[in-house]
């Protein structure tokens, strides 16, 4: 049983500095994110992990080479951020113009994936992290980390939206005696200022 998992959210891209929903787009790190990787690197100080996934998607694989584990870590489809479908490239203001009543916890994408897709592809990776002995790294998007934190908390999926997850974020999933439990959520106190990302309106 894993003794740590650590989920790593990807640097700053223009569409996540500019609220635009990012699924399977695969689009790079702006300046500002390099930098928030290389701030994140220096706050893992080469730390040892006894297994390391990321994403396949370049701003999360590329976060994942700037702190240093490009090399150790195993590419996973698993992680992908969620398929918005039609809503790809579109902000939450934009679809609320017409379907006030979104969210992707709730309503998943359309023409995407469904809550119950990304629901089940969360579970078939818990089930895989579990098998595994000491310290995990996942670098990973938003949405996604969200989802596989709640499942792996043992809640219902829906309850994602109550999690905000900042880019070039570090959060670590472990246990309370034998019982999952949220260790670290959203830090970014590695980041300076100038770099972390606005909150949308």
């Amino acid at each position: 049983m894993p003794r740590r998992i650590y989920l790593i959210r990807h640097g700053e891209t223009e569409w996540s500095a500019s609220g635009q929903h990012t699924g399977l787009t695969d689009i790079p790190l702006t300046d500002a994110g390099v930098k928030q990787a290389k701030a994140l690197h220096k706050r893992l100080n080469d730390h040892t992990f006894d297994h390391i996934l990321t994403s396949p998607l370049k701003r999360a694989h590329d976060t994942c080479n700037i702190c240093g584990y490009g090399d150790k870590a195993e590419i996973s489809d698993d992680l992908l951020e969620w398929n918005y479908g039609d809503y790809e490239g579109i902000t939450t203001n934009e679809i609320h113009k017409t379907n006030p009543k979104w969210n992707v916890f709730t309503h998943g994408g359309p023409n995407g994936e469904t809550v119950e897709d990304v629901q089940k592809r969360a579970d078939h990776l818990i089930e895989k992290l579990l098998r595994f002995d000491g310290e995990i790294a996942l670098f990973s998007s938003g949405h996604f980390s969200r989802a596989l934190t709640v499942r792996y908390l043992q809640l219902p999926l829906t309850h994602g939206q109550h999690f905000s997850l900042s880019t070039a974020s570090l959060s670590i999933l472990g246990y309370e005696r034998k019982t999952p439990a949220l260790i670290l959520w959203n830090d970014t106190s590695h980041i300076h200022a100038p770099f972390q990302q606005k909150r949308k309106k």
